[in-house]
């Protein structure tokens, strides 16, 4: 298996050798499902990363660093006897198959709308259904199994998303600029109070962020890529000023915020040569 061509196959006997009670590496013996879970989401950004850079190279090694996740997770699974490789598969398999009967059965979803209330409806179902294994009695919300580690503004979205399924939502795009502005003037005043609450404060902020996350929905953008892609602008352009700092003969405590400001437009300037 060593000398073997690459496959799955080899990456699960590779899996199994490092987790061997006796052979196998002193720091996969030691972990669990807890323990590697910072690794998984180091791993989904990095791809994130390589695809953002468009780095086809890199993103080659880090989709194999994220399979091997996959793979680590299985075999725990396996060693614990609640499931394997094989069951992990099957299960995605049933899923796609089951949330794409325009594809696989004579059903047809002809729009984008359909085939997006097909897989809301579909995921309303799969809730249910766990639900009815765990508790018979209680409803299961909307907002179930939404993850709670998942970055905040991904999370606002996937909420507001699913609230909006079961039409909790604006039809007008105008309603959802007056939150924003409504949120706008509570932070304002809460800024202007002659004692600032900053527990109140912070929940306006809270509030305001969300209504901007809400605005990202409904121009059919995803908010954490808009402010990654914001964040790497930034820090393009920050590069710049730091560069006319350099070639001023002076750091940044000798400007002033007028020069620095002056720098951050020539920076813009020259993007659009």
């Amino acid at each position: 298996m060593l000398k073997s061509d690459a496959s799955v196959d080899k990456l699960r006997w590779i899996m199994a050798k490092l987790r061997d009670p006796e052979t196998g590496c002193p720091w996969d013996k030691k972990q669990d499902f807890s323990s590697i879970t910072a690794h998984t989401l180091e791993e989904a950004y990095e791809v994130v990363d390589a695809i953002e850079q468009q780095d086809f190279v890199e993103l080659e090694k880090e989709l194999g660093d994220l399979l091997f996740q996959v793979i680590f997770y299985s075999q725990l699974g396996q060693e614990q006897q609640l499931f394997d490789f094989d069951k992990v598969v099957a299960a995605i398999c049933e899923k796609l198959i089951r949330r794409h009967p325009h594809v696989f059965s004579d059903e047809t979803l002809r729009t984008d709308a359909e085939i997006k209330a097909n897989w809301e409806n579909e995921k309303a179902k799969e809730r249910a259904a766990k639900q009815a294994q765990v508790d018979k009695i209680n409803p299961i919300s909307v907002l179930a199994d939404i993850p709670k580690n998942l970055p905040a503004l991904s999370q606002a979205a996937k909420i507001q998303k699913r609230c909006s399924h079961v039409g909790f939502d604006w039809d007008d795009i105008n309603d959802v600029f007056a939150k924003i502005e409504e949120e706008v003037q509570e932070v304002k005043e809460e800024l202007e109070a002659q004692e600032i609450d900053k527990a109140a404060l912070g929940e306006e902020l809270g509030d305001l962020m969300f209504a901007v996350v809400n605005l990202c929905r409904h121009a059919k953008q995803d908010p954490e890529t808009l402010l990654r892609q914001a964040n790497q602008k930034f820090t393009k352009r920050f590069y710049g000023v730091e560069a006319q700092v350099r070639e001023s003969g002076n750091d940044f405590s000798g400007h002033n915020i007028e020069q620095l400001e002056q720098y951050w437009q020539q920076v813009k300037i020259e993007e659009k040569k």
